[in-house]
This record gives C-alpha cells, structure tokens and sequence, in this order.
C-alpha cells in the first residue's frame, strides 16, 4: 500500500484524489516528450466543472507527443494529510509529483484563488517566484480571465497565455518541446517564447511607479520583448477542438451535466461586465455542429441533461431550433436541456417550456439594478416592462420560483436604487400570487453581489464604494425584504472588497499574497474559509493599504497596471463608454445595432491569420 492509500480513508470525499475517471486518459511518460499537468487551484468538484479543462485535456492528449494529467487544490484535510505524511502534490491520472512534469499550467478564474496557486507550488516542492526556478524546475504557465491583469501574478508566473488558448496552447508547447531538445537556458527559452502572439513572460519587463505609488511605466527590459500582448482569438470557432469523449467525474461536481458550449463572445456592452469585452467578438456555431457534438457527448458520458453553454445562450441566433431537435432526439431517453443564461429582454416562455420539457427548475434572471435609470448607466438592455411581463407569463405557465441577481454598489447608485430592487422583488412576488402559485410554493429570491471594477471594462476607471458602505446597502435592503415567499442572498462584501484589490492590482501585491498564504489564507471563495482580518493583517504586513486599490479613481490619462495587455477593445472606446454611462446614454448592440467603434473588428481585419470566419 502506498501513501497516498493510507491517506484517502482518512479524509473527506477521498474520490476528489483518487483519479481513475470514465474517459480519463493513461500514457505512458516514456512515450511522450513533453509532460503537461492542468493545474486548478480549487477542490475538485470546481474544477471538474470548468469547460476549459476538458477542452485542453482534449487537445493536448491528442498529441502523440505529449501527455495531460490533472491536478486540484488539495481540500484542508487533504493537506493536512500529505504535509504530515511528507506526500508532495501529485496528478490525478499517475499520481506522480506535479515537480516532475516539464509544465504546470494553472488557470486564473478568479482573482481569490491566487493563494490557492501559492500553495499548490509549495504543496509541490516549486520555488514560489519564477526567479528562484532552476533548469530542473518546471515552467509554471497561466490563462484564464485574471490573466488580462498578471501583474499581482507575476513574480509567481513564468509565461501567461493572454486570450483564447486552443491554437496558443499548441504553438506554446512545439516551443517548449523544442526548446527542451536544445537544452535552452531558461531564460533564453522566456525570451523566444515570449515572441509568440499572446505570450507574456513577466520577468522580461521592468515596473517604475510615480511618487504617489502608482504605476508609471511598465515596459520590456531588453530588446526582442513586446511592448504590448494581444490576446488571442480562435478563429473558426465552429471548427475548434472540442471534446466528444470528455471526462466524467466520479464523485458530484458542481455542473454535473454535459456543457456544449454554442456561443463565444457578446456584444450587448454591459459596462460593468468583463467577460463581455475579453470574449469579443461574437461566434456561433452551426446547428449542426451542435448536434453532432450532442449525440457524441450523450453517447459518451450517461448524463442526462446537456447544457447550452455561453454568456448569453438565448443570444444564440438558432437557438430554439436546436433546442427543439435536441430534445426530438434525446428526451425520449429521459436527457434534458438546460441553459444558464437567459435575459429577460429576449425570454420566451415557449422557448423555456421547450427546454424544460424533461424537468422544470426554477427560472433566473438578471435585471442588475433596480430603476431605469441605473440599467442605462450600466447598459443593461432590460426594461420593468421586460421583467414583469416575463415574470407574469412564467407564474401562468406553471413556474413556482423566479431568481432575480442585482449588483449593488454601482457608479452612481443611490438609496433610491436600492429601492428599486425592493420594489421590483415585490411586484414579482404580487404576479406570482396573482397567478394563484401556491403560497407554500411561491418562491421570489433575490441575489445580491458588490460591484467589483475590472480591468479592460468601461468601469476600470471607477473605484470601488468602501466596504462599510457596501455593507450598510446590504443591511438596507434586508430590512425591505422581509416578507413571506422572498429570499434574499447576498455575497460577503469583504469578499468583494479583496476581489476588486487584486482586480486592479499591480507586482507589489506580491508581498501581501505571500504574508496571506504564511497567515493561512486560502479557498478564500468558499465563505467558512474566507477571513478578512488574515488578509487585512498581510497588508500591513506588507506596508500597503488595499482601500488605495481598490478605492482609487483613475483619470483617463494615468497609466493602469495592466495597460500593457492588450484585449483588442480600444481604451478610446472604453472612456467613451464610461462618459456615456456618467450620462446615463445607452449603446446599441453593435450585433443589431450600429458598429460603435470599439475597434476590435479593424484589428482583426488587418490581421490576415484572424480574418474570416468572425
């Protein structure tokens, strides 16, 4: 019996560690020249249901040459377990030491799980900065959203992938293959790889900061380094790798259904939105594309609820046309269809009794503000109107519960906005019960997050309101919502607080994520873990004050920490968007409206590699 068998009876959900996956790939090392672990730095439930992880397991393991295993973030038991036992972190299908892989390849989904990453190398036996890696150590890569600001990352991080990785992940790799045969000096290797399109290697690039501590310039430290990385794009999204034998997890995960991504991008412009602008422009793939890749997942994995994945699903121009022969196909076999996103503005109750043919759930949706006048501001095309008539029409055909999510803590936002969402939360319940949902069954909930300024968006330039106010706004409207058939949820806003921080973060949080790992700082997502004094005492600990990040009004003209990164949306546009927004004037989606010049398209035309197919 070795180790690891000795400990996985003594912790909690032992399949999280234990591997062996329907679909999951075995190579032998010996057969391959390069040795690749995704890294996820959350527990496996999380992890397992990231799409990006089955896509890339997809592609690299496709190579002759070159193998994917994977690894998670060790759950605090688990740890306690391997640390004690002297176990380093291992991979999922050889459970062999992460430190023996040529690369680890982490990806950044969410800015407070950079502790997490921390630990997985230390847990590994990795040197914590890229600095203090040797020849013999592995190259420590990283995508994902948080990619688009590395700089809290990048004492940590080798080489980050910018923008979408399908094709960038197998160029990546020739690089590293061949530069493993020449027997390249790492940083030799650093430098040629960061001559490849969206590849950014932090440790060639030098930081000055301004006397008031902000970020001045930041630029390449020799000759050959770019000035500026431009994300990726895949450019036939229809034909992209996708997996049609994906991994099936063994123990329960959080999206624990097929996930058949449809749509890539949106352009309805939300000002506060990220995603919306990182994942620019919009694809689609062709009806029967999905289809085809349906009918191979439900044949492959026993699931039996396929998910329309993107950021708006209903936005997917054929949508009820797929959705209607998914289920001619599947439904008699009792497999369902789901969609994650759905708006108010283009809801169809026919459309959700369509999908919810097999099973009904409850419905979601997100006005974000309370009044009008906050949904111009931040460009969310939904009216009352949309709402309530959708609402009304849902509770008649049947539907008991409705989830609505706002955002508080939004430019501009007043009292009288927070108002709104009380009001709205209410007339919502009223056509429930007019509707004659029974009382016991009536359910109206009522999401509430804090508004985190991102990088890249038209509301980078915005600070965050201060904790003690976002707190107040969320006490405000516990009180107005007390009422039978209402439930309202709301996230911990020192929670946010440290998100916005690290959101708009520059290389000094370097210190402060090393003092919060050494003070026990980690799976700070989940709420019994996330202790906001740990991260308050690694700030001072540090001599840096997060109310200045994350509380800081840029002007137009300063330099931000991650100008350097280039989404291919124009800063022009951006501050044109946030003018707008101070304004309360709306923008047109450019998919239906008039092209607003965020100067994505031009780029790309003038791109040859990129044209087509767009």
């Amino acid at each position: 019996m070795d180790v690891l068998d000795q400990i996985l009876p003594l912790v909690k959900k032992p399949a999280r560690y234990a591997g062996g996956e329907w679909n999951a790939v075995h190579k032998e090392w010996s057969d391959v020249d390069l040795r690749v672990a995704f890294a996820f730095p959350d527990v496996y439930e999380v992890g397992m249901s990231y799409l990006g992880l089955q896509i890339f397991y997809e592609i690299v393991n496709r190579r002759v040459d070159t193998l994917m295993e994977r690894v998670f973030a060790p759950w605090p038991d688990m740890e306690e377990k391997m640390r004690e036992y002297g176990l380093p972190l291992f991979s999922l299908e050889s459970r062999r030491p992460v430190r023996d892989f040529d690369v680890v390849a982490f990806t950044l989904q969410y800015e407070m799980s950079f502790t997490n990453v921390l630990n997985m190398l230390n847990l590994a036996g990795i040197p914590l900065k890229s600095t203090e890696r040797d020849e013999k150590s592995p190259l420590v890569i990283a995508g994902g959203p948080c990619a688009f600001n590395p700089e809290p990352m990048a004492a940590f991080i080798d080489l980050f992938a910018i923008g979408e990785g399908e094709e960038l992940i197998t160029e990546l790799l020739d690089s590293v293959r061949k530069g493993k045969q020449r027997a390249l000096p790492r940083r030799d290797f650093l430098l040629e790889a960061s001559r490849l399109p969206g590849v950014y290697a932090p440790g060639l690039y030098r930081v000055e900061y301004r006397t008031d501590a902000a970020v001045s310039t930041l630029k390449p430290a020799q000759e050959g380094v770019p000035a500026r990385v431009t994300k990726r794009i895949v450019r036939d999204f229809d034909q992209a790798p996708f997996p049609r034998r994906p991994l099936v997890p063994s123990t329960e995960v959080v999206h624990d259904r097929i996930m058949l991504e449809v749509l890539r991008g949106c352009t309805r412009g939300c000002r506060f939105c990220q995603a919306g602008m990182l994942n620019r422009p919009v694809r689609e793939k062709k009806p029967s594309t999905v289809l085809e890749q349906a009918a191979a997942l439900v044949e492959s994995t026993g699931y039996d609820e396929i998910s329309l994945t993107s950021l708006s699903t209903s936005d997917y121009t054929p949508v009820s046309k797929v959705i209607k022969s998914l289920l001619d196909q599947h439904a008699q076999r009792g497999v369902g269809v789901s969609l994650p996103s759905l708006r108010v503005d283009n809801f169809s109750v026919e459309l959700a009794k369509e999908v919810q043919r097999v099973r009904r759930s409850s419905l979601t949706f997100a006005p974000e503000a309370g009044t009008q006048r906050l949904r111009d501001v931040i460009n969310k095309g939904v009216t009352e109107e949309d709402l309530l008539e959708t609402t009304a029409a849902a509770f008649k055909e049947g539907w008991r519960a409705i989830k609505l999510y706002f955002m508080i803590g939004l430019p501009t936002e007043t009292d009288v906005d927070l108002d709104g969402i009380v009001r709205l939360a209410k007339e919502v319940l009223d056509l429930g019960r007019k509707a004659r949902v029974p009382r016991n069954r009536l359910r109206v909930t009522v999401s509430v997050s804090s508004f985190v300024p991102k990088a890249h968006t038209a509301f980078q330039w915005e600070p965050q309101e201060t904790l003690a106010e976002l707190k107040r706004k969320q006490d405000y409207l516990a009180v107005r919502l007390k009422e039978r058939g209402l439930v309202f949820n709301y996230h911990d806003a020192g929670l946010s607080f440290m998100e916005a921080v690290f959101a708009r973060g520059d290389r000094r949080l370097e210190t402060v994520l090393i003092h919060a790992l050494e003070l026990g700082c980690k799976f700070d997502g989940w709420s019994e873990h996330f202790n906001l004094e740990r991260w308050l005492e690694a700030f001072r600990l540090s001599g840096l004050e997060p109310a200045w990040y994350a509380g800081r009004r840029y002007d137009y003209e300063d330099p931000l920490p991650w100008d350097h990164i280039n989404s291919g949306v124009s800063r022009r546009y951006l501050a044109e968007e946030h003018r707008r927004a101070l304004s309360g004037v709306t923008t047109a989606d450019c998919r239906t409206g008039d092209c607003p010049g965020c100067g994505l398209c031009p780029a790309l035309e003038a791109r040859p590699s990129l044209a087509g197919g767009l």
